[in-house]
């Protein structure tokens, strides 16, 4: 996957419209074709960037998730976009972006002929705090369209194609009308063939010419570390396939968070209520506190006041886009025995006649978000 902002590559403000970023694209498309630049590497790759930043800037759903999240949100797994982006992905493009069968450069790979795509899959999967907090693989089992093994996908007993007889091969019809305002030209996809330009001339019995089946597949699934509740994920060409050999669709990967029985998350910091007895928190003591790594020892100072905010640098989660990591923090909290026996009860007497225990007044504490309001700011 590109590491480069896609609104660079492309050229365009975070505020630009759909058609601008159209308009920008086409023309990084049509500089750094294959087809103009021949055994060119390095434009063969700007092509490529190209259309990565295109495919998900002119789709609302992953630009909102790419603004928010940068490139983690467009799948941080190896094989997630950027790493299944082929030029069968990019092809399939051109239909929006030049209005028909792109040429102009001796004809693409896929003779202007329109591509199926294969539907969008979506999963959820669950994550624990150490798991966000390392990045985590998972592999899951998901029943979806594969392609057909009999017929390697293609729909066709025995590879038996022929060329549409309605659109001859083009995949798609031009009508020429005239009208007052002299000849018109419209190009509209061929429907005998749905613009694939040639028909099935002996199905396959196991797909009935589909190309695709019912199946089951296992997915690798890199999760980075730094995620949250809620964000998705995306892994191009893992999705349903597409009927006759066309490109799979994308697999989006919805994140849940399981309830940690003892932390609670706030962004990137993790918050842990300690309760300490009066005396440990008179005297002072030390004491064990879980983290998400396992439980560490803490040193409660003599004399430390309820409602104290302790931390722990670093102890939190990591950034998705990798700047920092956040702190764990503690509020100390003062506990009060429900039940006394005859000895303690004789001695909290004793003790409340002293100076040093007198209620004192003043304003109102603060809640503990409000104490440690800093932190998130």
């Amino acid at each position: 996957m590109s590491k480069r902002d896609y609104y660079e590559i492309l050229g365009v403000s975070r505020n630009a419209g759909d058609e601008e970023i159209k308009k920008a694209y086409r023309k990084l498309a049509i500089k750094y074709h294959p087809d103009k630049n021949p055994d060119d590497k390095a434009a063969e790759e700007k092509f490529k960037e190209a259309a990565e930043a295109y495919e998900v800037l002119s789709n609302s759903e992953k630009r909102q998730r790419y603004d928010q999240f940068g490139h983690a949100g467009m799948g941080g797994a190896s094989g997630g976009f950027g790493g299944g982006m082929n030029m069968d992905d990019i092809f399939s493009q051109f239909g929006d972006i030049f209005g028909g069968a792109f040429g102009g450069f001796g004809g693409t790979s896929r003779g202007g002929r329109r591509v199926q795509k294969g539907s969008t899959l979506r999963v959820k999967v669950k994550l624990n705090l150490k798991e966000i907090a390392n990045g985590a693989e998972k592999k899951i089992k998901v029943t979806k369209q594969v392609a057909c093994n009999t017929c390697n996908g293609s729909g066709a007993k025995g590879n038996d194609w022929e060329n549409c007889k309605t659109c001859k091969g083009t995949g798609s019809i031009v009508r020429v009308q005239q009208t007052f305002l002299g000849a018109m030209q419209t190009q509209t996809t061929c429907t005998s063939c749905q613009g694939e330009g040639r028909v099935v001339k002996n199905k396959c019995s196991s797909c009935s010419g589909e190309g695709i089946v019912r199946g089951e597949d296992v997915i690798s699934i890199q999760i980075p570390a730094g995620v949250g509740e809620g964000m998705q994920l995306s892994m191009s060409g893992k999705g349903n396939a597409a009927p006759r050999g066309g490109v799979n669709g994308d697999l989006l990967i919805l994140i849940e968070e399981e309830e940690h029985p003892e932390l609670k998350r706030e962004n990137q910091h993790v918050l842990f209520q300690l309760q300490v007895s009066f005396p440990h928190l008179a005297l002072g003591t030390s004491v064990e506190v879980p983290t998400i790594d396992g439980k560490v020892k803490i040193k409660i100072d003599a004399g430390t006041q309820s409602g104290k905010v302790l931390r722990l640098k670093g102890k939190g989660l990591p950034d998705v886009n990798g700047y920092g990591k956040g702190d764990q923090l503690i509020e100390i909290m003062a506990y009060t025995p429900t039940q006394l026996s005859s000895d303690e009860r004789t001695m909290f007497e004793k003790m409340a006649t002293s100076d040093h225990f007198t209620p004192q007044s003043g304003k109102r504490e603060k809640g503990f978000f409000d104490r440690i309001k800093d932190y998130f700011d």
